[in-house]
């Protein structure tokens, strides 16, 4: 018999936006002598909220990632899956949901000890995949994802019950400052602000092209940008950045013609399955949000070599 968690971080639920502080640790471990982080990364993940640690994969490595992604851009049976999301006006290709399980080269991606070994580490414990994506901003097409946290989703839509987990996202190709990266709001991960609006029916299919429900206030998000500022998490492609599921994020659209796509994949600590969504709506398809039964994933070493 199942016990039902109770909803410690309500949203959707009140006519006006509420703060509470963060009821779960940030870091779930940080005092082992084996840390695969140093002192000075460990405290600014815990301070920031995400991390970006530059050049974590080779420029053979993303050649090979890259390759799989021109080949998955064409291929017919992905693009007229259910998992391959369009740009609301354009009707580009936007995101190709769960890699981990339909693609072999990601599967082993998934499991890579250089980016799951640090999760597994924070989260301090076996770990899965919740979620995961290959997500491209097109030159001139790419369109910007509005400040949410990822969280406050999750939570709400999908039932995950804490804060126990961690987003990793590997980029592909060079991001600049001006080709809509990927924008956060350092220490906004220490305060869980609910939403307002009730969930539609089948909100995942508007959601995962624009979202308009389960998105902070603005008057919420001046606050927070006044008392953190904003950063940007640029860098060369093989470049990896981590961030707390409850980090405020977003992203402006790409009008420059240098494209930028990245791997993404969502890491749950085991004990942090979901539950039955907290908003009363029936669960989003397993391909947004893994409901089980799930087994911990066996990270390692991988090594990637381009096709002959």
């Amino acid at each position: 018999m199942s016990i039902v968690q109770a909803d410690l971080y309500p949203s959707r639920q009140h006519n006006h936006p509420r703060w509470q502080d963060r009821l779960d640790p940030i870091a779930w471990r940080k005092d082992a002598p084996d840390s695969p982080l140093t002192e000075q990364q460990l405290s600014r993940f815990e301070r920031d909220g995400f991390l970006v640690i530059e050049n974590l994969f080779s420029a053979e490595e993303v050649a090979v990632f890259k390759a799989e992604l021109q080949r998955m851009s064409k291929d017919p049976k992905v693009l007229e899956a259910p998992t391959a999301i369009r740009e609301p006006d354009s009707g580009a290709l936007r995101s190709v949901f769960a890699i981990h399980r339909d693609n072999p080269l990601f599967a082993r991606v998934a499991r890579d000890e250089r980016t799951a070994g640090l999760v597994r580490y924070l989260l301090d414990g076996d770990i899965y995949v919740h979620q995961s994506r290959l997500n491209l901003k097109p030159g001139f097409k790419g369109k910007e994802f509005y400040w949410h946290s990822d969280f406050e989703t999750w939570h709400t839509e999908d039932g995950l019950p804490r804060m126990r987990t961690i987003s990793c996202s590997i980029l592909l190709t060079d991001n600049h400052p001006w080709n809509g990266p990927l924008m956060l709001i350092p220490g906004s991960h220490r305060h869980f602000i609910s939403c307002v609006g009730q969930t539609p029916e089948n909100h995942y299919q508007q959601s995962l092209r624009r979202q308009e429900f389960g998105i902070p206030d603005e008057d919420s998000l001046t606050r927070l940008v006044e008392r953190y500022g904003i950063e940007q998490a640029t860098g060369p492609a093989g470049s990896v950045v981590l961030f707390d599921c409850n980090t405020i994020h977003g992203s402006g659209s790409n009008i420059t013609p240098s494209p930028r796509s990245n791997l993404f994949f969502v890491y749950n600590h085991i004990d942090n399955r979901p539950e039955a969504p907290f908003d009363g709506m029936p669960p989003r398809p397993d391909f947004v949000a893994e409901r089980g039964p799930v087994e911990p994933l066996d990270i390692g070493p991988q090594h990637y070599r381009e096709s002959p």
